[in-house]
Formats: C-alpha cells, sequence, structure tokens
C-alpha cells in the first residue's frame, strides 16, 4: 500500500474500502502485540511505519520479530503526512479491519465462550457520537472484562484514530459488534435496563439481573418508544440534582463497576 493509500485511511470510507486502520503510537503498538494471533496470519497482516528513532527500539523488541511483522522506515516529514496528531510519536501501525461488521474486535476467531456464558453483560450503544465517550468506555469494558459491547447504526466508527487513541489499546480487547439495529435486540435478549431520573437505584439487588443495558444519545437518549417496545426497565444512578444527568462514558463507567461489584 502505498503511503499515500496509508494517509486516507483516517477516513472511514477508505478504512471500509481498504479493509485497514490506524493505530498510533508506542504504547498502542504494544498493546497490539498482546493480541494472540491464533494462528489466523493476523500478524502477517500488519505494517509497522516508524522514523528512525524507532529502528533500534524495534530491533530489540522480540514480540516485533517474532510476529514477523512488516516494518517500513519513513522520514519524520512523511510521519507527519501520516499521523493525525500535531506532535506525531514516530510509529504508526496498519491493522486489518476486523472481516465482517459484526465481528470481535480482539481478532479472535469468535465472541470467546467466556462472552458467551450467563455471566457476560451485553452493553448496547444508541447512536453514540462522541469518540472520547466510546474510547472510554471501551477502557472501561476491558478494566472489568466479560462485557461485550454493541454498537447501532449511524454510531461513531469505533476505528476511528480518536476512539483508537482514547481507547488505549482497550479496542484490542473487548468484544464488539457493529451495526446492530435497535429492533433486532428483542430477538437475542428477553431482559432491558436502561437509565433515566425516575428508577429505581442501580445499587438495588435487581440491577444485576438484566442480560442487555442500553445507554443512548448523548443529546437525544433511546428512543421512548423503542423502550416501550422492549419493555426495558428504568434504573438511576442517584446523585444530588443539581444537574439534569451524568456524561454517557460517566454513566456506563459506574454501571459496568456496579455490575461487576
Amino acid at each position: 500500500m502505498k503511503l499515500s493509500d496509508v494517509k486516507k485511511l483516517h477516513q472511514k470510507k477508505y478504512r471500509n474500502q481498504f479493509g485497514f486502520y490506524l493505530v498510533e503510537g508506542e504504547h498502542l503498538v504494544l498493546e497490539l502485540l498482546k493480541v494472540s494471533d491464533d494462528d489466523h496470519g493476523f500478524f502477517n497482516d500488519i505494517t509497522l511505519y516508524a522514523t528512525t528513532e524507532y529502528e533500534y527500539w524495534i530491533g530489540q523488541n522480540s514480540d516485533i520479530s517474532r510476529a514477523n511483522i512488516k516494518v517500513q522506515i519513513v522520514s519524520s516529514q512523511q510521519m507527519q503526512q501520516l499521523s493525525d496528531t500535531t506532535s506525531p510519536q514516530g510509529i504508526i501501525a496498519r491493522v486489518p479491519l476486523p472481516k465482517t461488521t459484526t465481528s470481535t474486535s480482539d481478532f479472535k476467531t469468535a465472541i470467546s465462550e467466556q462472552a458467551k456464558s450467563s455471566q457476560s453483560k451485553y452493553i448496547y450503544l444508541y447512536e453514540v457520537q462522541d469518540p472520547g465517550n466510546l474510547g472510554t468506555i471501551l477502557r472501561t469494558l476491558a478494566w472489568f472484562d466479560n462485557f461485550t459491547l454493541l454498537l447501532s447504526p449511524n454510531s461513531v466508527d469505533p476505528f476511528n484514530s480518536k476512539v483508537v487513541r482514547s481507547s488505549m489499546g482497550a479496542i484490542f480487547h473487548v468484544n464488539m459488534e457493529l451495526n446492530v439495529p435497535l429492533d433486532t435486540l428483542s430477538e437475542r435478549f428477553e431482559r432491558f435496563a436502561f437509565l433515566d431520573m425516575n428508577g429505581a437505584n442501580i445499587k438495588t439487588k435487581g440491577f444485576k439481573d438484566f442480560q442487555c443495558y442500553l445507554f443512548g444519545n448523548e443529546a437525544r437518549g433511546v428512543p421512548s418508544e423503542s423502550l416501550r417496545q422492549l419493555n426495558a426497565t428504568v434504573f438511576t444512578i442517584s446523585g444530588s440534582g443539581n444537574i439534569d444527568s451524568l456524561n454517557l462514558a460517566s454513566a456506563v463507567n459506574i454501571c459496568a463497576y456496579e455490575l461487576r461489584r
């Protein structure tokens, strides 16, 4: 792939066209190397673009050599063109997208048996728009583990560079399904919970008994008609009441903690 095409991967249409996305920075590359290849050639499809400052680091990294990852040294000017940050760190990985739009993002052959277990919880995000929110949510779900993230159509692309960076590598470790329509959830789950101002406290015992937890768009929430059709149960994160809502990522974080507490 030409460098001019690699630069295009900052746009969703080209990520879908070429089948790759970008992972920038030393920390994220190291997190990427923790992913299990599962003998399916995943690492064979990765290319590292790095400036000369990283040549020694790459040469001394046994995980890179063992995985047989391709490396291309570029100039600082070329790195500046590839990066979408003001001060590029000097290393970017071109990583293959999951094979389908309803696939796990941990690049394993299927959703893990752990995620299929009765202990797994599903977090459904309806038309989330903020990359920082989605990245933070991914970090939370990776920390607590055994969550599957479902994203509705018209949500921010999780392979957007801002989401990948803010996830701090969590995107490699969270089971995730994309483009899941809200009206299909009833085919998969029987019981739903969502947050509102007037509901039972999430500390009540029943909060942990649901299969799928619904969280809405930052401005509009989840459509009320859909909530009625799903017969979703209302819960509340208690607070002082001085403001009318929590940030979406904060709400998911608190709920994930409570579900694992």
